[in-house]
């Protein structure tokens, strides 16, 4: 067996395990921790011949993995060392390494907690952060506290492992840390990457580039399978001739024997060119590679809660990222890594991936955590589920029937609900399934199941299919022996077939008709019921809310109604792409799909009228089935209907006046003193914003009479905000905020309060003898003066009167009396008598 750098880290770490019962293991690149940390820790005496489970994020990487470690025991997979991955097992009654996929783990522990037989779980390439990973972990420690009599030992192991982050996590467990051997790799960098270029250019220029410089085979690290087959083809032409030049796509649908011609070495004189997505990260070994070329992007799904849907986003990868990637050429010699972006931008990227748990649908994940009877805060996690998404991802499971509400407030699981969880799909998914064998329609829904789960077997509109799913269905026939894809979804049916349970309904006399297609979909995505704005046009409004468009014309444009079961846009857009979608009869809303039908009275203002116009509606989410006029009016609805209307419209809508404008402003100037002040305030809050939220209280019990938007100008909106100011208050109010000032002239001046502090406009004539600003709030707060001319326009902005008179005064008398002779401009204003004319009187 060929020493691998990892063994030298191997005793600290078998020395970790002994002491503790969890520990982090960080490795770089090439290290070996994936192919020999399992079998190291095998006849540990603290395993006592308990199984050790090793989990890795993607199929193709946990198949590698066994057969690798198997390899190593001269045995083959299913011996000693096994996998688990959908549609794929291979263990015996001798397993004892276990390798599968990070989801298989989280269900195997909701049917057995304890993990009877294993004394080991790795994490391995944890620093992906799966959504998978992470619930994983979470339910392995939970279990182990609660469930498990005799220690459950944990290993996380990765290249770029936050460490001490995930030793905190696992109760302070040491971190074991391998040197690895890495050969040196030079980093080659580009002109900086501007947004929005096309990256296919840039990587068709490096490896034909690499290929002339540098010896050895080549990884290209893609986005997505897009860009791997438009680069596959340009190579291709490129290299026409070229015998000695293998072109290798590598992503996780490919078929089995495609993989293996990816991963293994080139044949004997000749260069392989590995397009690979991020698949080829981590975990998996490429013989021969040297030269690894990246073109520094990720396809990563990213879930709104807002629209409750998740869309692909292309996004620059991180610096731990492009590190692993680079490792890649650096493994059995020195290699080569072309970077397609500056080293300026380098800089800038974020240090680690983002954890998919911050960005994902989290609908299964809530069932899964209803399921194991825990709200997320029960749990220990490296980051917490976020609340919006969760709380989106519970909502959809109530509407999908798999939660209610318990007598305490919580969530509990329905009988359709455990049925749902108790399947490897998603919610959506599983709902469908089930309901669709409910109806006797089994075998349709697992062949609609699997085509939504699997990639789209018929891309970019070939054949002229369009986006109708219908037409997918038929394709699985045609190219069921001889498409890759179109046999995964074959088996991954005939899975779901076998999981269903009970014999299921009787399958109704018209199944084969297509528009049974529509229905089950409309089980899945109710929130992605579609309705066309107008006839034969390419926009349709969803159940949501949302706006989808065909971007093409395309021949579901003729059906009035859709389901659309996979939409996209680009961040910022208002209308998603429809990509797959099926029609729906709607008649369907009568009896099969009258469970997605809400009905409720409706009261909505007709603007061109102005009159309040009342009618029962069936509505499917947002979108209005059927329309029934009401002759008589639900007091309670009518007066719901008022309120929204006022807030649509805003406050403005009622009778203000400049003195309720004024009366709003002087509360609020007294409350804001109070809570500057570091206490309570006894004044309350009568902002728009808080009369809006709080006009069950002061309007609803005057909108009896209200039924045309011009019965609102005959509000007394004096009286109704009056309600909201309790005894004493309002006697408070005219003494602390008083809505006029006595000045020494005798006239009685208005204090405007729609300025803070309040503004006192007055004729500096007025003001003679005074010599201090005057205050208000008991003190607290000088009023702001705007010192007018005769002509009332002002001559100067003060809070000080006194320094005014003092240090201004003199120079504004100079230009006031060449202005206004006939007034009276006094050389000492402070013994001067004020008046309200031109002079005082006798003069």
């Amino acid at each position: 067996m060929t020493p691998l750098p990892i063994e030298q880290a191997l005793p600290a770490l078998r020395q970790a395990l002994h002491q503790r019962d969890e520990a982090v293991l960080e490795a770089p690149p090439g290290a070996g921790k994936t192919t020999r940390v399992p079998l190291a820790l095998l006849d540990e005496s603290w395993l006592a011949g308990q199984g050790i489970l090793m989990l890795e994020p993607r199929r193709l990487a946990a198949r590698a993995a066994a057969e690798r470690l198997a390899s190593q025991l001269g045995e083959k997979v299913g011996e000693t060392v096994g996998y688990r991955i959908r549609l794929d097992s291979k263990v015996g009654p001798r397993t004892r390494i276990e390798v599968v996929t990070e989801g298989i783990l989280a269900r195997r522990l909701q049917d057995d907690p304890g993990l009877e037989g294993v004394g080991l779980v790795i994490f391995d390439e944890f620093h992906e952060r799966s959504l998978d990973a992470d619930l994983a972990l979470a339910f392995t420690l939970n279990a182990r506290l609660m469930l498990r009599d005799e220690p459950l030992k944990l290993l996380l192991m990765s290249a770029t492992l936050e460490g001490e982050r995930l030793s905190s996590l696992l109760n302070d467990a040491p971190v074991v840390r391998s040197e690895g051997r890495m050969f040196p790799v030079a980093q080659r960098w580009s002109r900086p990457f501007q947004a929005g270029e096309r990256i296919e250019p840039w990587v068709l220029q490096a490896v034909l580039q690499a290929l002339d410089e540098e010896p050895g085979s080549l990884l290209v690290f893609l986005p997505g399978q897009a860009e791997i087959r438009r680069v596959n083809e340009a190579l291709a032409e490129s290299l026409e001739g070229r015998s000695d030049i293998l072109l290798c796509p590598l992503h996780g649908e490919l078929d089995l024997a495609d993989q293996r011609a990816a991963i293994e070495p080139a044949p004997t004189g000749m260069r392989k060119v590995v397009l690979a997505t991020n698949i080829a990260e981590t975990s998996l070994t490429i013989e021969g590679v040297r030269v690894v070329i990246d073109a520094g992007l990720a396809r990563v799904p990213r879930f709104d809660p807002g629209s409750g849907m998740t869309r692909l986003e292309t996004r620059r990868i991180s610096r731990a990222s492009a590190t692993q990637r680079a490792g890649r050429a650096g493994r059995l010699e020195p290699g080569v890594c072309y970077r397609l972006w500056s080293e300026d931008q380098h800089a800038q990227l974020a240090a680690y991936d983002e954890a998919e748990i911050l960005q994902a649908d989290l609908a299964g994940v809530a069932l899964q955590l209803v399921r194991w009877g825990v709200e997320p805060d029960e749990l220990a996690w490296l980051d917490r589920p976020p609340a919006a998404a969760y709380a989106q991802a519970q909502a959809l499971l109530e509407r999908l029937g798999a939660l209610v509400r318990n007598a305490r407030g919580g969530w509990q699981l329905t009988e359709h609900g455990q049925a749902m969880a108790e399947l490897p799909a998603h919610p959506r998914i599983a709902h469908l399934l089930l309901r669709g064998h409910g109806l006797g329609l089994g075998r349709l829904a697992a062949d609609l199941a699997a085509l939504l789960v699997e990639r789209d077997i018929q891309r970019g509109g070939e054949r002229g299919g369009g986006c109708d799913i219908a037409n997918r269905l038929g394709l699985l026939e045609a190219r069921a022996g001889r498409h890759a894809g179109a046999q995964r979804v074959r088996q991954l049916a005939r899975q779901f077939r076998s999981l269903l349970r009970g014999s299921g309904g009787t399958a109704p006399a018209d199944g084969d008709d297509p528009r049974w297609l529509g229905a089950l979909l409309a089980f899945a995505y109710p929130d992605r019921i579609a309705q066309q704005r107008r006839e034969g046009g390419g926009e349709y409004r969803l159940a949501n809310g949302r706006a989808a468009i065909f971007a093409e014309p395309d021949a579901l444009m003729k059906e009035p109604w859709l389901v659309i079961a996979e939409l996209g846009s680009r961040q910022g857009q208002r209308e998603e792409r429809i990509y797959r979608a099926a029609a729906l009869d709607p008649a369907m809303f009568e009896r099969t799909l009258a469970e997605l039908v809400s009905q409720r009275d409706e009261l909505e203002w007709d603007e061109r009228e102005g009159v309040l116009r009342a009618e029962r509606q069936r509505r499917i989410g947002e979108l209005v089935l059927t329309r029934e006029p009401l002759a008589r009016l639900d007091e309670e609805a009518r007066s719901s209907a008022l309120l929204g209307l006022v807030r649509r419209k805003g406050l403005e809508l009622l009778p203000w006046t400049p003195e309720l404008r004024q009366w709003q402003s002087r509360i609020a100037l007294l409350r804001q003193l109070d809570l500057a002040d570091g206490g309570t305030s006894q004044w309350p809050d009568v902002s728009d914003a808080a009369l809006l939220d709080r006009m069950d209280d002061w309007l609803l019990p005057y909108l009896g009479k209200v039924s045309r938007l011009a019965h609102f100008a005959q509000l007394d909106m004096k009286a109704m905000l009056a309600t909201l100011l309790p005894w004493p208050l309002p006697q408070r109010l005219d003494e602390l905020a008083p809505t006029s000032v006595r000045v020494p002239s005798g006239s009685q001046i208005r204090l405007d309060y729609s300025e803070s502090p309040p503004v006192l406009a007055v004729r500096l004539q007025e003001l003679f003898g005074l010599a201090q600003t005057p205050r208000i709030a008991g003190g607290r707060l000088t009023v702001k003066l705007h010192l007018l001319s005769p002509a009332r326009r002002p001559v100067q902005v003060t809070q000080d009167l006194a320094s005014f008179w003092q240090n201004t005064y003199a120079e504004v008398r100079k230009d006031l009396k060449g202005r206004y002779p006939k007034h009276y401009w006094p050389d000492d204003p402070l013994i001067a008598e004020p008046t309200a004319r031109a002079k005082p009187r006798g003069s």
